[in-house]
């Protein structure tokens, strides 16, 4: 159908928002709208001027056919200005640290309509802060009410974030329901439109550590980190900059580079021998390798705590493997070893820190983890532009990993991961087609059966948290049964996490998880058991003492205590 706007013909879909038919035509300011979730029209200032004077807001009022629109007049400017100057009313400033320091929305909209941002007395100035699981820090002084990170923990099945109030007394705050905890899982950061929810930093400490001369700091990168870390230096999603990252990440002070790919690979290469065994019990096993999905179990279905899978997540695997293989070849004491995560999720930094992860002496495996954000933040506040860094390689002994570690960073990847493992390395099934179509893709669930040993093998997949409420429900209920399930607790698996940049969508998450899985199909090994590098650690390390490889890398999961949320101001 046609809508004529700014007097000017356009084609729109029947049923499409004003918003959604002017995308990529006009540009319409907005705050509250995010496509991942419903349209609430809270922040209002997407309004347009309809034929005849009525202003509407474009995200919630339906394109109809001859509609006349106009999205620029005087009384729209004068509309937009005001809800701007009243939604920083509900805004303190806190410019300096915030996620979204280069690209505010707020900001932007405040210079182009020329809003006074003190104009209305603030009204946030005796609200709170609080830090959840010492991972998520939720100011509500920031905070617009806008609703986002109500919904999409609501979405997630977690339901941590309650709104209290009427009208202009409306606060969004954590719930003090005992029957709900934060998983951690971060989407409340990536869904907030003004940095009021943020991960607890470790940026600074990291720092210290590269300043300390009796330190040697050690990065890993994750999967998904060279898709995505791009965006933050204005290159398209998807861009691939393993090279260029590993090399910014040398200039900052690091002493080695390490993949998170070899600890995927390993990660598969042990969880894969644990689903073939206990598959011969006749045992559900559901994957460990997101704490957030690892978390959730805990608190919400600690009846099938025994189900998880023990074998450690890649982090956590790279970082035993720093603190004895790699120490001991190259000598160094690991107590004087700092390793330094690099991932696309907050839920890492809770990872890191849990008791039961650590080493001999309580050594942790992992130190800090830093977000796609932070490392980001911490290159501009070196002065080191990514794009024009010299490329380099990863240092041994993970300089090389497989297609399948790649692919860890997509749903449904640790699931292909491990099949192509089990069926040809533990099944002894040579595989005549690498690739698993069924486990791929962006749909809430997937379900498939394979062929193992002669016996049906039940294969679940789960993205996003509150599909694998669905999932849990099923299988608590008897209704579904299954040998083995993968859950991912953000959309798109870890190219969604809530440590990656902002914006994030749809079509972002999309064009992430295809670069990915262009480098699987490009990889000369696409299988974690052919990989020379975790074949040579083996042999060397874990191979010489009888059970050395289940004792480091395998942990236990317990029904986890409920956190909360605590008030730091």
């Amino acid at each position: 159908m046609q809508i004529k706007v700014n007097n000017k013909i356009v084609q729109a879909k029947k049923g499409q928002t004003i918003l959604a038919a002017l995308e990529g035509i006009v540009e319409i300011p907005t705050l509250c709208n995010h496509p991942d979730l419903k349209v609430k029209a809270n922040c209002r200032i997407c309004v347009v001027e309809l034929k005849g004077g009525k202003l509407v807001t474009a995200c919630s009022t339906e394109a109809q056919e001859g509609m006349e629109i106009f999205t620029d007049t005087p009384k729209v400017q004068t509309a937009r200005k005001i809800n701007l100057e009243m939604i920083f009313s509900e805004h303190i400033e806190k410019c300096a640290d915030c996620i979204y320091d280069r690209h505010c929305k707020l900001q932007d909209y405040a210079k182009k309509y020329h809003g006074k941002i003190s104009r209305f007395k603030d009204r946030k100035g005796s609200r709170n802060i609080f830090r959840f699981s010492d991972t998520i820090v939720f100011d509500q002084t920031k905070c617009i009410d806008c609703g986002n990170c109500v919904e999409v923990c609501q979405k997630q099945a977690v339901d941590f974030y309650q709104v209290k109030g009427k009208a202009a007394e409306t606060i969004v705050c954590p719930t003090n329901n005992k029957k709900t905890d934060c998983t951690t899982c971060g989407q409340c950061i990536v869904h907030c439109p003004v940095g009021a929810i943020q991960g607890q930093p470790h940026w600074s400490a990291v720092e210290a550590a590269l300043n300390s001369p009796d330190k040697v700091v050690i990065a890993q990168t994750a999967p998904s980190v060279r898709v995505s870390i791009g965006e933050e230096f204005d290159l398209a999603p998807g861009a691939v900059v393993t090279g260029k990252m590993v090399g910014a990440i040398k200039k900052l002070g690091f002493d080695y580079i390490l993949d998170t790919n070899l600890g995927a690979d390993i990660t598969t290469f042990e969880e894969a021998k644990e689903c073939f065994e206990c598959l011969g019990r006749g045992k559900m096993v559901l994957t460990s390798c997101c704490p957030a999905w690892v978390k959730y179990v805990e608190f919400f279905y600690p009846e099938f705590v025994k189900n998880i899978s023990t074998t450690k997540s890649p982090q956590q695997c790279v970082g035993v493997v720093a603190k004895t293989y790699f120490a001991q070849k190259l000598g160094i004491d690991p107590r004087k070893i700092v390793m330094v995560s690099v991932m696309p999720c907050v839920a890492k930094k809770f990872e890191a820190a849990r008791p039961e992860l650590r080493l001999k002496g309580g050594l942790k495996a992992v130190d800090y983890v830093l977000t796609v954000r932070e490392l980001a933040y911490m290159l501009r506040r070196a002065k080191i532009d990514l794009t024009k860094a010299r490329e380099r390689n990863f240092d041994s002994p993970s300089g090389r990993s497989s297609g399948a570690a790649a692919i860890y960073g997509a749903s449904g990847g640790v699931m292909e991961s491990a099949l192509r493992t089990a069926l040809e390395y533990y099944a002894g099934e040579k595989l005549t087609k690498i690739d698993i179509p069924a486990v791929r893709g962006m749909a809430g669930i997937k379900k498939f059966s394979v062929k193992v040993k002669g016996k049906t093998v039940k294969i679940a997949v789960a993205n996003e948290l509150g599909n694998a409420k669905k999932i849990m429900e099923l299988i608590k209920s008897g209704k579904e049964k299954f040998h083995f399930v993968e859950v991912m607790a953000c959309p798109g698996g870890c190219i969604g996490g809530g440590g990656q940049p902002v914006p994030t969508n749809a079509k972002i998450r999309a064009a992430r998880a295809a670069a990915l899985y262009k480098l699987d199909k490009g990889a000369k090994i696409r299988k974690a058991h052919e990989n020379p590098d975790l074949l040579e650690i083996y042999r060397e390390y874990f191979d010489k003492q009888k059970g050395l490889a289940h004792h480091l890398l395998h942990t236990r999961n317990y029904k986890q205590k409920r956190w909360g949320a605590e008030k730091i101001k």
